[in-house]
């Protein structure tokens, strides 16, 4: 069994009982920290070991940490940084964001947030029979602590969930548990994705010459998932005529090759899995229930994004990582789109979410992930009508309607509106915010269509 691999924190501060104190409670939470008292001595350590996520304080002697930074996104595969700031330095910690700081924490701050906040940037890679984890919500902690005890005992599984929730990954982490010899295959296949005859062939295989083009024999795939598992996604998508060739295979544990008149056994596990309501299906007379009830021997279901939210922003920081280190560039997403992230409903689920952030990462010119970057116009209309906006907001429109220069000034619209709505319309707080002065604000806002109608503006 592997152990967990806890990430490598390198903490950037001066101060010997800060330094210390963040060293032992990192330790403590299991992480394999480093304590740098300089940014020259923490870029020395880089160059040799390369670390999960970096902490500094801003202030240091020599090298400050805004340069720590600059240095650091000049990196191949630079690590996100936390930038400890002091008490009312708001305007610092905005340019250190725009700077690309992954996040910022204000001294004196509490402990446990910030354990949280590096959770959430470099969670645990893997769990502790080595496999990253599915999520951090506690929905997936709970499907996934059932997985080992599944993989060991059954031999027949039904997944359940949305598209694009990540039913195959849970399939593919059962086979992963299920302690296969590592020749094992593991096999899929979209059951919506073919006709009828080129399933069956498909699944059960053919003789040579069974139908015209058969020049010669074909193993089906259960028979070639051998002591593996076969994993047949959008089960609810077969025909009442292919359901019952199934049902034949599911319960005798055997197939008939196209062609053939000789039975093969297969000893493969069987993985199902559907967005539909199976249950349903039988009452309406579009699944059989003989079927459904020989695969629905362990049934696990996969919540949608919208029903775990905690998962959102660690799916997205993981994305974005994902695509730096195929990229060659520094891709993080700033906190106010992380929030924008999680409150947004994600109809596709996980994988919309991870085609969002890919295309933001290749498209922005920024190493900043913004949330314009992020949802198209009309999406940004949308999120500010279920917000209570009450005209303020841009028309929906889509990208045909309008060139570079409007979706740009939208884009600043909605950032600036959201900058406003942050610091309950507050002139002085929301330009300190943005990081430009309290005239350049009224000038946008004026330009832009804004008012402001909170106090003391």
């Amino acid at each position: 069994m592997k152990m967990k691999t806890k990430a490598r924190i390198l903490i950037v501060e001066d101060d010997a009982i800060m330094g210390e104190s963040l060293l032992d409670r990192f330790r403590l939470e299991h992480y394999d920290a480093l304590w740098c008292r300089s940014a020259e001595d923490a870029l020395e350590r880089l160059s040799a070991r390369p670390v999960d996520l970096i902490l500094s304080d801003i202030r240091l002697p020599g090298m400050n940490g805004r340069a720590l930074l600059e240095a650091v996104n000049g990196l191949a595969a630079a690590p996100p940084v936390i930038l400890i700031t002091g008490y009312g330095a708001i305007q610092e910690a905005v340019s250190a964001l725009k700077a690309g700081a992954a996040d910022y924490i204000t001294k004196p701050f509490d402990l446990n947030r910030l354990m949280e906040k590096v959770a959430g940037l470099c969670p645990e890679r893997e769990d502790r029979e080595g496999f990253p984890p599915l999520g951090v919500s506690a929905q997936m902690r709970q499907l996934e602590s059932l997985l080992p005890r599944v993989a060991a005992q059954a031999g027949t599984i039904l997944i359940t969930g949305e598209s694009g929730v990540g039913k195959e990954r849970v399939a593919r982490r059962l086979h992963d548990l299920s302690g296969s010899i590592p020749e094992a295959p593991f096999l899929a296949i979209n059951c919506a994705a073919l006709p009828h005859p080129l399933l069956e062939a498909e699944l059960f295989g053919h003789e040579k010459g069974a139908f015209t083009g058969a020049d010669r024999r074909r193993t089906g795939l259960f028979e070639a998932a051998g002591s593996g598992s076969l994993f047949l996604d959008e089960i609810g998508e077969l025909d009442l005529s292919m359901q019952a060739k199934l049902l034949r295979a599911v319960q005798e544990r055997e197939v008939m090759p196209i062609g053939s008149h000789n039975p093969r056994r297969f000893e493969a596990r069987l993985i199902f899995a559907t967005n539909r309501n199976l249950r349903e299906e039988v009452e309406q007379s579009r699944f059989r229930q003989d079927l459904y009830y020989r695969i629905n021997v362990i049934h696990l279901h996969v919540p949608p994004l919208r029903e775990r939210r905690e998962d959102i922003p660690w799916l997205a920081q993981g994305f974005a990582t994902d695509c730096s280190r195929r990229q060659g560039k520094r891709c993080v997403i700033a906190p106010q789109t992380l929030e924008a992230l999680t409150t947004h409903d994600w109809p596709g689920n996980v994988r919309e979410l991870k085609h969002a952030i890919e295309r933001a990462c290749i498209l922005s010119d920024s190493p900043v992930i913004q949330r314009c970057d992020i949802f198209r116009e009309r999406d940004v209309g949308l999120s500010e009508t279920r917000a209570g906006d009450t005209g303020t907001s841009a028309p929906a429109a889509s990208h045909q309607d309008f060139d570079l220069s409007t979706h740009l000034q939208r884009c600043e619209r909605a950032f600036i509106l959201e900058a406003l709505r942050a610091n309950e319309g507050r002139i002085t707080q929301t330009a300190q915010a943005l990081g430009i002065s309290r005239k350049n604000l009224w000038e946008k806002m004026r330009r832009l269509g804004l008012e402001a109608d909170g106090p003391g503006h």
